[in-house]
């Protein structure tokens, strides 16, 4: 993966807006409340329950809708496989696809032909798409149950920054519904999805990204 040394930092043109509600490539924002030690232990154990749950989970896809922060709405289908690899492709007129093959992140814009990659490490993609998705360390925010949704929100300064992911799940099945980032100036984009299928096969080379294609486009982008 000689590509891999192209990665790049984020950068708010490009990236803030549309990733930060599919992966969460946040800035700094407002610190989240904290909990006390009991109740942070009980909501830690609730969330952990329904993490282990979307865990078992090893492929799925569906559609999705993203409300953005001004209202605005656009749409497409997902594909999901444990771990670490996803793709998002959105419908027209919006030219973005977003995919990852489990070690980078790509963003990719046909209409601007743009291709920016980010390491996965460094995204929430890495935390839901582990292998076991990991909620220790405090990353348990708060748990609200409710009838019809369990909402639990999250926080990780070395992958949020300071902002945070709401994910809410369906309280009997425990399956995801929908999450919300909270950005740096306190905006919400929200991603719902439906049509949810489990277990299903995926043509693996729907997450493969072309890092060749990725080094020289933005190599004559730098040259310009």
């Amino acid at each position: 993966m000689t590509m891999i040394l192209n990665l790049r930092k984020p950068t708010r043109r490009r990236f803030a807006a549309l990733l930060a509600a599919l992966a969460g490539i946040a800035t700094a924002g407002a610190m989240p409340g904290v909990l006390g030690v009991t109740e942070a232990r009980a909501a830690s154990e609730t969330a952990q329950k329904i993490a282990d749950h979307f865990s078992s989970v090893r492929s799925m896809s569906g559609e999705f809708v993203q409300f953005g922060p001004r209202g605005e709405q656009t749409g497409g289908k997902f594909y999901i496989q444990r771990p670490g690899k996803i793709r998002f492709n959105y419908e027209k007129p919006s030219a973005y696809k977003v995919i990852s093959d489990g070690n980078s992140v790509v963003i990719l814009n046909s209409k601007l032909n743009t291709s920016d990659l980010y390491p996965l490490s460094k995204t929430p993609l890495k935390l839901l798409l582990d292998e076991r998705i990991d909620l220790s360390g405090g990353k348990v925010k708060s748990v609200e149950e409710a009838e019809d949704l369990t909402t639990i929100k999250l926080s990780d300064k070395q992958v949020f920054g300071n902002s945070t992911i709401t994910m809410m799940f369906d309280p009997k099945s425990n399956e995801l519904r929908q999450w919300t980032i909270t950005d740096a100036k306190g905006k919400d984009t929200t991603v719902m999805i439906f049509n949810v299928q489990e277990g299903v096969k995926i043509d693996q080379s729907m997450f493969k990204i072309d890092y060749d294609k990725n080094f020289k486009v933005n190599r004559k982008e730098s040259n310009r």
